[in-house]
């Protein structure tokens, strides 16, 4: 009998870290994922790390779990994706010293270093903050002298995965976009920009691109794994751009990536940058096109904790049917989402409700808040999208595990009078693709796009009273917590 070839994709997310085992066509043999652990530095105000050694761990027996579901399989190739602006640091033999996540923000402090910061954005693509990795060193620099001492280079999440598994030190551009020491437009490393953070350009790897073959498994990992020692490590990418991939779109077109975060991102073929500075533009995984970037923030964590809270043991899909039930509007929330137009994040938020309490409020009630304050916050974000590059096209896509949502969908496409089109693959997208990553560099047939669902833009006359609500009671928290 002939074994199944299949793909292993690992996905280090900022909240937990998946392992994926697939066939060829994008289906799922065998998975598993766990919670990331992060530590506290305490020397920063605001400083998490995680452990490279128990991420590692995590990594091996998460892929092993995924490969005992998986069944009578070879491998032919591993991939890694990851959370964005997350690094790992190198020392001088190799090693690895410390992980730094996209949440660390130990660079606060040195952010006035920064002189002229528009035109670290005209470069770069995104206003240069703590959350991007150039800071995340600089930190490093200022106030770890123990780790400092011995650093020798850096790696992006899923650079650090593809190098542990094959010993190729290497960055891959879309990750490149989320370091500020990377010219976008021009693709490659910036001495200029190294020059603004004092970082000197010999700690940066080789630029790799997205869906070429980085190398062979080596044989410790390929006996560590139990995988085929001619299995290939190929190249990956950001989290974000490989949802993206799997929903096929075209240049011009907008995706939705609900996730932890809610990214909304127009394809583009050209390098476009807001005057404003509002927005961010990186490199997407295909050679010459660009993503340009408005971002929601934490909008599915929100929706994760909220039904932790209210819907411990039910599933989405009991959510989804208490929500139908939901006649009459009876709160509004506010939690925390971003704004592009806004210059400082909301960090206090909660729900607002008529007093005394309705016998009519229920918890669908607050999640049924909770899911029009993420589509209010992504139609205001895509509004700033378009003001700066129009978005023609009458549909927009969505992937990823927060449009599980019917509700969800619905609202975004009335919202943004827009079709919202998902296909077969949104739930585990960025794991697809992984997927199409490794059939693109071994020479393999894509597998057939095909929708799932198209959800047409209702007509409702009291979601524009609800938006204007939500405005008003999002303004009414800035200033009564700012």
């Amino acid at each position: 009998m002939i074994s199944k070839e299949a793909y292993i994709v690992i996905d280090i997310g900022t909240g937990n870290v998946r392992v994926a085992v697939t066939d060829v066509t994008g289906e799922i043999l065998g998975i598993d994922r766990e919670n990331i652990i992060y530590h506290k530095d305490i020397n920063y105000p605001e400083a998490l790390y995680f452990d490279t050694q128990q991420l590692w761990e995590q990594v091996s027996h998460l892929t092993k779990n995924a490969l005992s579901q998986a069944g009578d399989v070879l491998i032919k190739a591993l991939t890694a994706t990851s959370q964005r602006e997350g690094i790992v640091l190198l020392d001088k033999n190799g090693n690895s010293q410390i992980g730094l996540p996209n949440i660390d923000h130990r660079g606060r402090e040195w952010e006035d270093m920064i002189r002229d910061k528009s035109h670290v954005y005209q470069l770069t693509g995104r206003y240069p903050t703590s959350l991007f990795s150039a800071m995340k060193i600089v930190g490093i620099r200022e106030r770890r002298k123990d780790i400092w001492e011995d650093f020798s280079t850096f790696l992006s999440i899923s650079d650090w995965i593809e190098y542990m598994l094959s010993g190729v030190v290497h960055y891959e551009h879309s990750q490149a976009s989320e370091t500020l020491l990377y010219d976008v437009e021009g693709k490659s490393w910036s001495t200029d920009l190294c020059g603004v953070f004092n970082i000197n350009p010999s700690v940066l790897p080789p630029l790799t691109d997205s869906g070429t073959i980085l190398g062979t498994i080596t044989n410790e990992q390929a006996v560590n794994l139990r995988v085929s020692a001619d299995a290939q490590i190929i190249v990956g990418g950001g989290d974000t751009q490989l949802a993206i991939m799997s929903t096929c779109p075209e240049t011009n077109d907008v995706v939705i990536v609900s996730g932890t975060t809610t990214p909304i991102i127009k394809l583009t073929s050209q390098y476009v940058t807001d005057e404003k500075e509002r927005t961010w533009t990186g490199r997407h995984t295909n050679e010459n096109s660009f993503m340009f970037e408005a971002n929601a923030g934490v909008t599915g964590l929100n929706y994760q904790r909220l039904k932790e809270i209210f819907y411990p043991n039910e599933s989405y899909d009991v959510i989804e049917q208490e929500l139908t039930e939901v006649n009459s509007f009876q709160c509004i929330a506010s939690l925390g989402s971003l704004l592009a137009d806004e210059k400082a994040p909301l960090t206090k938020g909660g729900f607002i409700f008529d007093a005394p309490v309705s016998h009519q409020l229920t918890r669908a009630s607050f999640v049924w808040a909770t899911l029009w304050d993420i589509a209010c916050s992504i139609c205001e974000n895509y509004k700033t999208l378009n003001s700066v590059s129009a978005h023609e096209q009458d549909y927009i896509w969505a992937c990823g595990g927060g449009v599980q949502s019917h509700t969800l969908r619905q609202f975004i496409a009335a919202l943004l009078n827009k079709r919202v089109i998902i296909r077969n693959s949104y739930r585990q997208s960025s794991v697809v693709g992984g997927v199409l990553i490794c059939n693109k560099a071994l020479g393999k047939a894509q597998p057939p796009a095909v929708i799932l669902e198209v959800v047409e833009p209702a007509e409702r006359a009291h979601y524009k009273l609800l938006y204007n609500e939500w405005k008003r009671t999002r303004s009414s928290f800035k200033e009564i917590l700012s």
